[in-house]
C-alpha cells in the first residue's frame, strides 16, 4: 500500500485512538454521577472529570472504598455551605490518603449547588473532605497561584436533591468540641455514597 507520510500518520493516530475501544476498554465517563444517601434525604451529584480530573478521581476512589459511608456533615454554616466527609458519627476524624494538587484554576466557580474540596490554609492540602455551596461563593474561586488567592476546587454540582442541601443548611447547630463548632442538630449522617452506573 502506497501512502503518503501525512496519510500514514493520520492512520496511525486513528488506530491509537480506537485501540481502547477495539480492546474492549471503556473510556472513563466524563461526567460520572454519584448518589449520596443521607439521613436527611438523597443528593445526586454530577462530577466534571474534564475540568477537574485529579479531584474527581480522588473523590471517586474514596467513594468506591466506602470511605464516606457512615460519616457526617460536621460543619454547616447557613447561607454559606455544608461540609462533610471527614468525621464518623461519633466525631472521630478519619484517616485519609495523601493530599492532592489544587485544581481550583479550572474555570469552575463556587456557585450555589456546586461541590468543592475543603482544605487547610495550604492550597494543596485537600484529601477527602468536601463542601456543597448553598449560595454563590465566588470569593472562594481561584484568583492567583498564591496561598491567599488559590481558592477552592469545584469538581461537580448537585443535579437532584438541592432541597435536601437547603434543609441541612437550615438546621440549628452546636459545638461538640473545640474543633467542631457548627455541627447540625440533629446530626446528618451520610449513610452511603455510590457511583450511579449508566
Amino acid at each position: 500500500m502506497n501512502l503518503s507520510f501525512s496519510r500514514y500518520a493520520a492512520l496511525v493516530i486513528l488506530l491509537l485512538l480506537a485501540a481502547p475501544a477495539l480492546a474492549g476498554e471503556a473510556r472513563p465517563d466524563p461526567r460520572p454521577r454519584v448518589l449520596m444517601e443521607t439521613s436527611a434525604g438523597n443528593i445526586t451529584l454530577e462530577l466534571d472529570r474534564g475540568k477537574a480530573p485529579l479531584t474527581v478521581e480522588n473523590f471517586l476512589r474514596y467513594v468506591r472504598d466506602g470511605f464516606y459511608d457512615g460519616t457526617v456533615f460536621h460543619r454547616v454554616v447557613r447561607d454559606f455551605m455544608i461540609q462533610g466527609g471527614g468525621y464518623t458519627s461519633d466525631f472521630r476524624k478519619k484517616q485519609t490518603r495523601p493530599p492532592i494538587r489544587n485544581e481550583a484554576d479550572n474555570g469552575l466557580s463556587n456557585r450555589r449547588g456546586t461541590i468543592a474540596m475543603a482544605r487547610t490554609s495550604d492550597p494543596h492540602s485537600a484529601t477527602a473532605q468536601f463542601f456543597i455551596n448553598t449560595v454563590n461563593n465566588r470569593h472562594l474561586d481561584f484568583r492567583a497561584p498564591t496561598e491567599a488567592g488559590y481558592g477552592y476546587a469545584v469538581f461537580g454540582k448537585v443535579i437532584s436533591g438541592i432541597n435536601v442541601v437547603q434543609r441541612i443548611q437550615s438546621l440549628p447547630t452546636r459545638a461538640v468540641n473545640k474543633r467542631l463548632v457548627n455541627v447540625p442538630q440533629p446530626v446528618v449522617v451520610i449513610e452511603r455514597v455510590s457511583v450511579i452506573e449508566k
